[in-house]
């Protein structure tokens, strides 16, 4: 058994291996495209690759409308605004900041409700429970990639008559009962920034079936301008660009091989660790299909002899990128202080979560011997577990 690089051990790797890297079409790809875009003069205001953009992903995600904005935030908080909400949105707190702050960017509300521990994703019946008088919507996020209970999910908004909104910033390529998410609730809004499957360096992606939302979204990206200066409502300047569209145009061809790419790699982490006691990872519904856009742990120190923090502390010392999504949760961030007290224990399951999830490498590139090096220095680790958390706690402490 080789030795923790934090108890003095070689690590794992000679240089740093990143939490993520983008997959990305080669540049003599791009190049012929960027070259008439530059040569056209035409950068944006939905010309030939951000209306060629919208068409695909229209049809891969099989629905009626798709609206390419500059970001999956600026997505949400127009499409918050084109559905007229008032008064609280339900949603959940472990999820990324931007999913709250469109909710705070619309004057509205957020109303805390707790994630399943197992699945990380919204519990329907918590959020339920939150429901009063001025709630106008329910939001729920694919976490990690995972669909979320989508059915449960607008069977709730319907028997409220809310409005349901995903955001679905993390699952593009993803599928619920062996379809591409994009079509459930109202809207959803997918993030195509550098982290995720589907890159256009930075955008996102609107999906809806309804004509009404498609339209006032498509003037909001645009200012409120329908096209004749005469704003309908204060809008944005979330559009996005040609460049940013023939990017996205090249990744969603090569989607579905990413995706498939990374539940391969996925299922090699869990054979390599299966000898490891009292690892756990995000469970999923039985009827989805992750984009797995972070591969997640949950490290408990009862059951491993570590803490999430000295362990990922250990993971550095091998060279070996981590990240704990998400701590801490909108709930106990300082922008969310208003409205829910720091140390309320209304969400316990959230809590839990925060302080034991830990991603670790993986992204769609990356190769069978980085995995099972990954997988080697984890065993290393755990197979040290007291030796190996004394010395990042000294280490942290210096």
């Amino acid at each position: 058994m080789r030795l923790p690089a934090i108890l003095g051990g070689e690590p794992a790797f000679a240089e740093p291996l990143p939490i993520m890297r983008p997959t990305l079409p080669a540049f003599e790809e791009l190049a012929p495209e960027f070259e008439a875009i530059l040569a056209s003069g035409m950068l944006s205001n939905v010309n030939r690759y951000v209306a060629g953009f919208e068409e695909a992903a229209a049809d891969y995600l099989g629905v009626e409308y798709t609206i390419a904005v500059s970001s999956c935030t600026s997505g949400l908080i127009l499409a918050m605004q084109a559905l007229e909400l008032e008064g609280e949105i339900v949603l959940p707190s472990f999820t990324f900041s931007a999913t709250g702050h469109a909710v705070l960017w619309n004057g509205l509300e957020p109303v805390f409700a707790d994630c399943n521990r197992a699945t990380h994703q919204l519990d329907p019946e918590k959020a339920e429970a939150q429901i009063s008088e001025r709630t106008s919507a329910l939001l729920g996020v694919h976490m990690f990639g995972s669909p979320c209970d989508v059915e449960r999910l607008e069977a709730l908004a319907a028997k409220h008559g809310l409005a349901m909104i995903f955001d679905a910033a993390h699952g593009f390529g993803a599928k619920w009962k062996g379809s591409p998410v994009g079509a459930g609730g109202d809207v959803e809004v997918f993030s195509l920034s550098p982290t995720k499957v589907l890159v256009s360096a930075e955008g996102g992606m609107v999906a809806t079936n309804d004509a009404e939302l498609a339209r006032k979204i498509r003037i909001g990206r645009d200012y409120g301008n329908p096209g004749n200066y005469n704003c309908e409502f204060a809008g944005l300047n979330a559009r996005m660009s040609e460049l940013h569209a023939a990017l996205g145009l090249r990744s969603l061809a090569m989607l579905d091989e990413n995706v498939a790419a990374r539940n391969r790699l996925v299922e090699r982490y869990k054979q390599n660790l299966a000898t490891v006691g009292g690892m756990k990872y995000q469970e999923h519904l039985p009827e989805v299909v992750s984009t797995f856009k972070d591969f997640s742990l949950i490290i408990e120190e009862e059951a491993l002899g570590i803490g999430r923090d000295e362990f990922a502390k250990a993971l550095a010392a091998e060279n070996i990128g981590s990240r704990p999504y998400f701590d801490p949760p909108l709930h106990r961030q300082d922008a969310y202080k208003t409205y829910f007290a720091d140390a309320d224990p209304r969400l316990p399951e959230t809590n839990y979560v925060a302080l034991h999830a830990l991603s670790i490498p993986l992204f769609s590139h990356m190769s069978d011997e980085e995995v099972d090096r990954v997988c080697d220095a984890i065993v290393s680790i755990l197979s040290r577990p007291a030796e190996s958390a004394k010395a990042a706690a000294g280490a942290v402490a210096s």
